[in-house]
C-alpha cells in the first residue's frame, strides 16, 4: 500500500504536533505517523508547561499561530509568574496542567486542521534518492511518499529505560521503542550518539501526609499562555506541595549507589545538567542535609501526583524506602517507580537553522532528536520545522528567527552554531537581548511575521492591531498629559515617593518604581477614561504599557546593540571560502568553521573556539 504527502512528521510529541498543524494550516497536504493515537501530546515527564525561559518560547509559539498555549490554558489547574521579585525580562509564566486533558484538547485539534491525517505506526527506514528525502517505509510494510519528512521522535530511537540493574527496552514506561531508523538515516552520513533522561516516582496521593508539607498555591489574574481573547481557569484549580528530603533518605539512596545505572556503569550517556535525579544530587552535593521536592497534582480528578527533585533510576526498593523516611511518605504508596531513559539523538551542527539537514535534503529534525530537552523546547523547535518544510514544498524564503527577535531564535542558533554536549535546556540567561525577549511582548514581536507567512488567522492580527494601538495611545497620553504638583503630591506621599516641586509629564511619574498607571487612573480621570475605551484585555494591555514606558531606556539600549550586531549577520559567508586552506586562521577555527560553515560572519563569531582574531580574518577575506 502507497500514500502520498506533501509534508510527513513522524512522531506525535511536542514538537510532531506543533509542526504538523503549522505544515497543514499553509496549505501542506499533511501526515502524522504516531505509534499510539491516544498519546498524542503526552506528556512524558512532569505535567507542567512553561518555567523560567520556556514560558516564554510557548507565548512565541502561540503569537506565531502554534498551539501550545491554548491547549495549555484549556487544561491549566494551576497557573503561577515566576522571577516576580525580578524586572519584566526574567518574569516567566508556568502552569501545571491536567495529563490527560492535554491529550485530547491536543487530538481534538489535530483531527479538525483540513490537510491533516494521522496514521497509527512505525516508522522503519526513510527513503532517499540522490541525496534527497522521497519517503519512508513503516513496520506495517506500508510506503508514504513526500517532499518533506520531519522527524520528532523524542525519546523513542533506540530507547532503553533502566530501574537500578534492570534493563527494558522502550520509549516511554509501557511504550515500545522505535528501532532500525537511526541506522536508516546513519547510512546517509548523519551522525548520532546517546543521551539520557529521567523521570520520579508516581505517588498516590491518598498516602500523603500534607500536614507535614507546605502549599504551593496558584495565581488567579489575568496572566495566562495565548494572546488569543479567550477564557482563563477552565479547570479547577489546585494547589502544589512542598517538602525536603532528609538525611535518612539520602543515607538510604547512598547504600543504593552500587546498583544506580548512573553509578555503576550501565549507563555511559550524558543527562541533563539541570534536571538532575536524586541520586546525582547527593554525591555531587554531599555536604547538603537536604533537597527541596515539589509535589504536583497530574490532573483536576485523578489521585496520581509527580514528585518534582526526586528523578531517579535507583532500585525501585530504594526509592520507596529512601522516600518513606520524608514525614509526608512515611505511608507512602506509589503508581510505579522512577526509571531513567537512553535513547539515540542527531548531532544539531548538521542542521541549517530552518532545521533542515544538510546532508540530506527536505529531512527535518525537530524536538528531542536535536538533543535538547523540555516540551516547550520541542514546540518551538516543531513550529519552525513545519513551516520551512511547507516552504521547501511550495516556495518561499526560508522562515528563520534572529537571537534578538525569540527565543526560540537563540534556541536554534545554540544549537546549529555550537552543538550539544548535554541535554540542552533554554534559560533567560543564554539570551543576550532579553530585554527584548519579554513575555509580554511576543505578540508584538512575532505576530505580524506569522500573518505574513499565512499561520496568523484574522482574528490573532486583529487582537494585535487593537493591542498595538491601545497601548501607543496609553503611552502617548502620558507622555503628553501635565501633572501638578498640587493635584498629586498627597498620593505620591501615600506611594512613599518624593513629592513633586515643580509640574511634570505623567509619564515621568509612572517611571518610578512605586507608581503604576492603574494607581494614577485612581486619581487622573482623564486616564481613566482612557483606559476605560480598552474593551478586552485591559489588564494585558496596562501591563504592556507600562513596562514599555518604564524600561525604555533599557530596551532602547539593547535595540542599538542589537542592531549593530546585525549588520554582521548582513554578511553571508556560507560556501564562500575553502576553510581548511586559510592558514591565517587559527588551527581550531579551520577545523570549526569547516565543519559548521556557517551562514553568516555573526553566525561565525558564536562558534566556541573561533576567536576575534579569526573574525577579523575573514572580515578581511570578505573586503571590510
Amino acid at each position: 500500500m502507497e500514500f502520498k504527502y506533501d509534508v510527513i512528521v513522524i512522531g506525535a510529541g511536542h514538537a510532531g504536533c506543533e509542526a504538523a498543524a503549522a505544515a497543514a494550516n499553509l496549505g501542506s497536504k499533511t501526515c502524522l505517523i504516531t505509534m499510539d493515537m491516544n498519546k498524542i501530546g503526552q506528556m512524558s515527564c512532569n505535567p507542567a508547561v512553561g518555567g523560567i525561559a520556556k514560558g516564554q518560547i510557548v507565548r512565541e509559539v502561540d503569537a506565531l499561530g502554534g498551539y501550545m498555549g491554548l491547549v495549555t490554558d484549556q487544561t491549566a489547574i494551576q497557573f503561577r509568574i515566576l522571577n516576580r521579585s525580578k524586572g519584566p525580562a526574567m518574569w516567566s509564566p508556568r502552569a501545571q496542567c491536567d495529563r490527560n486533558k492535554f491529550i485530547w484538547v491536543w487530538r481534538e485539534i489535530i483531527e479538525n486542521i483540513p490537510n491533516l491525517n494521522i496514521w497509527q505506526d512505525t516508522v522503519r527506514e526513510i527513503l532517499v534518492e540522490n541525496g534527497e528525502v522521497v519517503g519512508l517505509v513503516t513496520l506495517w510494510g506500508v510506503t508514504f511518499y513526500s517532499k518533506c519528512i520531519i522527524l520528532t521522535a523524542g525519546t523513542f530511537l533506540n530507547g532503553l529505560m533502566h530501574v537500578g540493574r534492570n534493563i527494558l527496552p522502550g520509549g516511554r514506561m509501557a511504550e515500545p521503542a522505535s528501532y532500525q531508523l537511526t541506522e536508516s538515516i546513519a547510512a546517509h552520513g548523519i551522525t548520532y550518539g546517546r543521551m539520557k533522561t529521567g523521570t520520579p516516582a508516581r505517588i498516590d496521593g491518598r498516602s500523603v501526609h500534607y500536614e507535614h508539607m507546605d502549599i504551593q498555591d496558584g495565581e488567579n489574574d489575568f496572566h495566562k499562555f495565548s494572546f488569543m481573547n479567550t477564557g482563563i481557569r477552565h479547570l479547577k484549580q489546585l494547589p502544589c506541595w512542598t517538602c525536603y528530603t532528609t538525611e535518612e533518605s539520602h543515607n538510604i539512596l547512598r547504600e543504593g549507589l552500587s546498583d544506580s545505572p548512573l553509578f555503576n556503569g550501565q549507563i555511559q550517556s550524558i543527562g541533563p545538567r539541570y534536571c538532575p535525579s536524586i541520586e546525582t544530587k547527593i554525591v555531587t552535593f554531599p555536604d547538603k542535609p537536604q533537597h527541596q521536592l515539589f509535589l504536583e497534582p497530574e490532573g483536576e480528578t485523578t489521585q496520581e501526583f509527580y514528585l518534582n527533585g526526586f528523578s531517579s533510576s535507583l532500585p525501585m526498593d530504594i526509592q520507596i524506602a529512601a522516600l518513606k523516611k520524608i514525614p509526608a511518605f512515611k505511608d507512602l504508596v506509589i503508581y510505579r517507580p522512577g526509571y531513567a531513559i537512553e535513547y539515540d539523538y542527531f548531532e544539531p551542527t548538521q542542521l541549517k537553522h530552518t532545521l533542515e539537514t544538510k546532508k540530506i535534503k527536505n529531512l527535518f529534525f525537530a524536538g528531542q532528536v536535536n538533543g535538547t530537552t523540555g516540551y516547550e523546547e520541542a514546540a518551538g523547535q516543531g513550529i519552525i520545522a513545519g513551516i520551512n518544510a511547507h516552504i521547501n514544498c511550495h516556495g518561499g524564503e526560508p522562515f528563520t528567527l534572529a537571537r534578538d527577535e525569540a527565543y526560540i531564535g537563540v534556541l536554534i542558533d545554540d544549537l546549529v552554531t555550537k552543538g550539544v554536549d548535554e541535554p540542552y535546556r533554554m534559560f533567560t540567561s543564554r539570551a543576550e537581548y532579553r530585554i527584548l525577549l519579554r513575555m509580554d511582548d511576543a505578540d508584538m514581536r512575532l505576530t505580524e511575521k506569522g500573518w505574513k507567512l499565512g499561520l496568523v488567522k484574522k482574528e490573532r492580527y486583529e487582537l494585535l492591531k487593537q493591542k498595538y494601538e491601545a497601548v501607543n495611545c496609553i503611552i502617548d497620553f502620558a507622555r503628553n498629559y501635565s501633572m501638578k504638583p498640587a493635584l498629586i503630591n498627597s498620593v505620591l506621599e501615600e506611594l512613599g515617593t518624593t513629592p513633586l516641586r515643580q509640574g511634570c509629564k505623567l509619564i515621568d511619574l509612572i517611571n518610578r518604581p512605586q507608581v503604576t498607571i492603574e494607581k494614577m487612573a485612581e486619581h487622573v480621570n482623564a486616564l481613566k477614561q482612557v483606559l476605560d475605551k480598552i474593551s478586552d484585555r485591559k489588564e494585558e494591555i496596562i501591563e504592556a504599557a507600562e513596562i514599555l514606558i518604564k524600561y525604555e531606556g533599557y530596551i532602547g539600549r539593547e535595540r542599538i546593540i542589537a542592531d549593530k550586531l546585525a549588520r554582521l549577520e548582513s554578511i553571508k559567508i556560507k560556501g564562500k571560502f575553502d576553510y581548511e586552506s586559510i592558514q591565517s586562521l587559527s588551527t581550531e577555527a579551520r577545523q570549526k568553521l569547516a565543519k559548521i560553515d556557517p551562514e553568516t560572519i555573526a553566525q561565525a563569531s558564536r562558534i566556541p573556539g573561533i576567536s576575534p582574531s579569526d573574525i577579523n580574518v575573514l572580515l578581511v577575506l570578505c573586503g571590510r
